[in-house]
């Protein structure tokens, strides 16, 4: 099975991709780690290498990728199985935006990358903000010719009712 999740910051994106991850046993990636190397110094990946980990990804037998990017990697939405764009509320959104920092700061969560408080400010009012506007007419419209296989929901647990569908087959 290949799923493609998108959707905006805070979204529940990482944490549903994980669950569909365990549940189906499949590898799972996140489409940041194609774009940033991940270390001490965190730096931009050109963009031939970001395209070919995210091809690597896309053409292997099973996947779950997950993220906001959508401008590029167009191969994710071909391979896919199943496209999830999720659409909570966004004053969920923006409230985990906030508990993730919070949660990162205390060690209770893992982090990718240290979150300032520019970046907290960044991915709830100005991020989101613009994904709602702008970035969610690009995704249906970039996604149109694969409607057959998308799906546009508003929690993970519609997600996980599909999975549970998918495991009982």
């Amino acid at each position: 099975m290949k799923i493609r999740i998108i959707g905006s910051c805070g979204s529940g994106k990482s944490y549903i991709a994980r669950e569909c991850s365990r549940r189906l046993n499949i590898p799972h990636y996140e489409t940041d780690n194609f774009v940033w190397e991940r270390g001490e110094v965190q730096r931009r990946f050109p963009a031939e290498t970001r395209d070919a980990l995210l091809r690597r990804a896309a053409c292997s037998e099973a996947w779950v990728i997950e993220g906001v990017h959508h401008k590029w990697g167009k191969e994710s939405f071909e391979h896919a199985d199943v496209i999830f764009i999720i659409t909570p509320n966004r004053w969920v959104r923006d409230f985990r935006v906030i508990r993730r920092f919070l949660r990162t700061r205390l060690g209770l969560e893992r982090a990718n990358y240290k979150q300032s408080l520019k970046n907290v400010f960044e991915m709830a009012w100005v991020w989101n903000r613009k994904f709602d506007r702008v970035h969610m007419k690009e995704i249906m419209e970039m996604t149109e010719p694969f409607k057959a296989k998308r799906m546009v929901v508003r929690s993970n647990k519609e997600i996980l009712k599909y999975i549970q569908a998918r495991e009982g087959q």
